[in-house]
């Protein structure tokens, strides 16, 4: 494969899962990891992404306030944002992680709304208190700068005494076999006390995350109650998730 296939392909990987890691894009694209770092190497040099130890992070994950940074699948994602609207009620406690998705859902939230937001992203924090009639809480902690994410133990003792109405979670990848996985292990123990900490979880994920697996299991599918895509429920995409017990939106 020659360097600009497989800087396309790296490019693709990261704009679909925010973070990657060096090793699994050696295999991938059936090269030595000296290769792959070189790639990143000069793929973050143009300013494209931004490398990271063992991997790199999209440039809209990082900074996604500035005014140049393009988010991957934005139309998608205001799609889903749209449809999530549809599970929040007056006076719910929400909680909420991090990602472009979830900025898109925060911007999308009627001003009239009142609710109680706990979120450990301090983005989602500063979008959503743009929001007059909402209760905005930072769950706070180490803040993980690959991510923008609070984890540690604070995060999860924190989190061990909320009983949300719902829980809010994006996907780096989701499966109907596999569920929700992702490559992190610090960020995986926190979305796993978001889903504890909610009697219903919610994921928000494009079409292009589904059917797919990453290295380290959040939950089962069968702990979540809902999966928002911007695919219709019909879509025989779908059919799998319906098959598993999922509210398909």
């Amino acid at each position: 494969m020659i360097k600009e296939e497989r800087h396309k392909l790296i490019l693709r990987e990261i704009n679909l899962h925010n973070k990657v890691l060096s090793n699994d894009l050696a295999i991938l694209l059936d090269v030595s990891e000296d290769t792959v770092r070189r790639d990143l190497k000069e793929l973050d040099e143009e300013g494209i992404i931004i490398k990271v130890h063992g991997g790199a992070i999209s440039k809209s994950l990082a900074t996604p306030f500035m005014k140049d940074s393009s988010i991957y699948a934005q139309d998608a994602k205001q799609v889903i944002a749209e449809k999530t609207l549809s599970l929040i009620k007056k006076d719910m406690v929400i909680i909420t992680e991090g990602g472009t998705t979830m900025l898109e859902f925060a911007k999308a939230l009627p001003d009239h709304l009142t609710a109680t937001f706990f979120t450990i992203s301090p983005q989602v924090a500063i979008t959503l208190s743009d929001k007059n009639n909402l209760e905005v809480i930072t769950i706070g902690g180490k803040l993980r700068k690959n991510a923008n994410l609070h984890t540690g133990s604070s995060v999860l003792n924190q989190l061990s005494e909320i009983k949300a109405d719902l829980c809010l979670l994006g996907a780096n990848g989701f499966s109907a076999e596999d569920g929700l996985t992702d490559v992190d292990w610090e960020i995986v123990q926190v979305k796993k006390a978001l889903v504890r900490s909610a009697r219903k979880t919610a994921v928000l994920c494009i079409s292009e995350k589904l059917n797919s697996s990453r290295r380290l299991k959040i939950c089962d599918p069968n702990q979540v109650s809902y999966l928002i895509t911007e695919l219709t429920p019909d879509h025989p995409t779908m059919k799998a998730y319906s098959k598993e017990g999922l509210i398909v939106l």
